[in-house]
């Protein structure tokens, strides 16, 4: 049994992307490349982005803190503390309107 503080992990990783050059700090929290499921908390700080990629499976993102936007095909959804985001199964990317931090659950293509 593992025990994580997703919120003290947010706060690492916004205070690491808010000193970076990329805007951006992420940390592994479950899971890894021998898992089906990977966990990854994933800060953004305002105004940076994760630039479109594509999909690695079957995704969710859960906002932590702040404001994202995710964007794919011209269309575009925003997410606030407590927010579920589908990730779709093409090319997308991912702004923060704020800074912000989310929880990314990934289920990788066996």
């Amino acid at each position: 049994m593992q025990k994580a503080s997703l919120t003290a992990l947010a706060r690492e990783q916004l205070k690491i992307a808010r000193e970076a050059s990329n805007g951006r700090g992420a940390r592994t929290v479950f899971g890894g490349h021998e898992h089906l499921l990977r966990q990854t908390v994933i800060a953004l700080a305002a105004g940076h982005r994760l630039d479109e990629h594509a999909s690695p499976g079957e995704a969710t993102v859960f906002v932590l803190t702040g404001r994202v936007r995710m964007a794919s095909g011209g269309a575009e959804w925003e997410g606030s503390p407590g927010d579920l985001l589908t990730v779709p199964d093409a090319p997308h990317s991912l702004d923060g309107i704020e800074d912000s931090a989310v929880l990314l659950t990934v289920a990788k293509r066996g």
